[in-house]
């Protein structure tokens, strides 16, 4: 079986690569830029092409698949041969349903949450040796790689994005997936360059749900007012078991967590309002997979949380550092309350405007009092990001407007944010850090030294 991906150096796609080359496959790829971890992990499973650019010459006649990464345009030269030669293309979900057909497929959807709810499927499974394959946004520690596609496994988890499948499908990804147990957490507009009105974004999930099949299983959370609506109003087949959760019941004593739902209270790592939901999901999940409730917590217990979702960077007794992938609004405020919720201590918090949706003057609005639980409040964003995003320029007012609280600062600069930050006495203070991005390769790490 011969494989070439067109943008190899994605998120998913390159872990995907590693995946089909360890089953054997004959894999091959280009992209027109790669950057860490994909760059180390390409090179080492020996993968990483040979120079950065389209290369149509690649494309040959004895191509089983193509695999197609959304960073690639319409017009990428691979791909007109790929069309020319009139071999198959694929989306990366399109393939990995066609590599998945004989597996129970488990779906886990919603604006926000997604990864969290996957990773914790999949370590509860991996806890009690229960095979599975998976496919999740983010490393979970004790699994190899985040993408996981073997020929035995009865069971994959899929974390079932939203976003369009490919240049050439506007398809939501989840819907490619076809699951058998669909999982949504949640419903807060996002992706606004591709869904610029609300209702198109809502309409996806409608989608969703309306695809679970006979004798399927939708698990859904009950606090997510828009989503009960949404599930009232869709045509589901009788047959559906759908199951609405709520979080599980715990207390916090002494700034921990303790699960008080099980026939003994369990302590765990992971905290707020919010993994409390997703731990609700994942169980909901496990059951059906016959896991019991209380093995389900024992193996929770010690779930350490997915790579960059509420992970602690620093504790030296006094001062805690947390690093989240929080972007949008609604995962903005669950994480600053979670934190502040969990502990005695100050919060100071900092966001990165990053991504298409958060840069957008119009979107801003979304962000009104999300931050309003910390004590100190700081947001950054790159001009030049905007810029290269091709959107209208923002200013720091206006971005200080939009979060409309008193004790913001904006920072357009980061060495200017590492400054304002190194200066804070953290003496019985929390710093929380949230961003899909990288602060523009602010020194996080010095930061997170000099704190600690």
């Amino acid at each position: 079986m011969r494989v070439h991906f067109i943008a190899i150096g994605g998120s998913i796609m390159h872990n995907l690569a590693i995946t089909l080359k360890e089953k054997g496959y004959n894999v091959s790829g280009s992209d027109d830029s790669i950057y860490e971890p994909a760059l180390s992990n390409l090179k080492e499973a020996d993968l990483l092409p040979e120079e950065n650019g389209w290369h149509p010459e690649k494309i040959t006649k004895d191509i089983n698949a193509v695999i197609l990464g959304m960073h690639a345009k319409k017009d990428n030269p691979e791909l007109l041969k790929a069309k020319e030669l009139g071999l198959n293309i694929y989306s990366f979900p399109e393939y990995v349903y066609s590599q998945t057909t004989n597996k129970q497929r488990i779906v886990v959807a919603g604006s926000h949450g997604k990864t969290t709810v996957s990773s914790m499927i999949i370590h509860v499974l991996n806890y009690w040796n229960i095979d599975c394959d998976y496919l999740v946004g983010a490393s979970l520690k004790g699994v190899k790689r985040p993408v996981k596609i073997t020929d035995k496994a009865p069971v994959i988890i899929l974390e079932g994005d939203e976003y369009l499948s490919s240049p050439l499908d506007d398809s939501p990804k989840f819907l490619h997936y076809k699951h058998h147990i669909g999982v949504i957490t949640g419903i807060a507009w996002d992706h606004i360059n591709v869904y610029p009105d609300y209702n198109e974004y809502e309409k996806q999930f409608e989608k969703f749900v309306e695809s679970s099949p006979k004798a399927g299983v939708l698990v859904y959370s009950s606090d997510d007012k828009v989503l009960k609506k949404l599930i009232k109003r869709c045509t589901i087949s009788g047959d559906v078991d759908v199951i609405p959760y709520d979080k599980l019941k715990s207390k916090v004593k002494d700034g921990k967590t303790i699960i008080t739902a099980g026939s003994e209270n369990t302590e765990v790592s992971t905290f707020g309002d919010h993994n409390l939901r997703n731990m609700s999901a994942a169980m909901e999940v496990c059951k059906r997979l016959n896991v019991s409730r209380d093995e389900f917590i024992e193996a929770i217990a010690s779930f350490e949380g997915a790579n960059m979702r509420m992970q602690l960077l620093a504790d030296n007794g006094t001062t805690k550092v947390f690093r989240d992938f929080a972007h949008a609004p609604s995962k903005v405020q669950a994480t600053v309350h979670a934190v502040a919720n969990q502990y005695k201590s100050k919060l100071v918090a900092c966001l990165e405007l990053h991504t298409f949706s958060s840069l957008t003057a119009s979107f801003l609005d979304q962000y009104s009092k999300t931050l309003k639980e910390a004590d100190q409040a700081f947001v950054y964003f790159n001009p030049k990001v905007v810029e290269g995003k091709g959107l209208q320029s923002i200013s720091a007012d206006e971005v200080a407007a939009a979060f409309n609280q008193k004790n913001l600062k904006v920072f357009t600069s980061e060495k200017d944010l590492y400054n304002a930050l190194s200066e804070i006495d953290y003496s019985k203070k929390n710093l929380l850090l949230m961003s899909s991005g990288r602060f523009n390769d602010m020194p996080i790490d010095d930061l997170v030294a000099k704190i600690s």
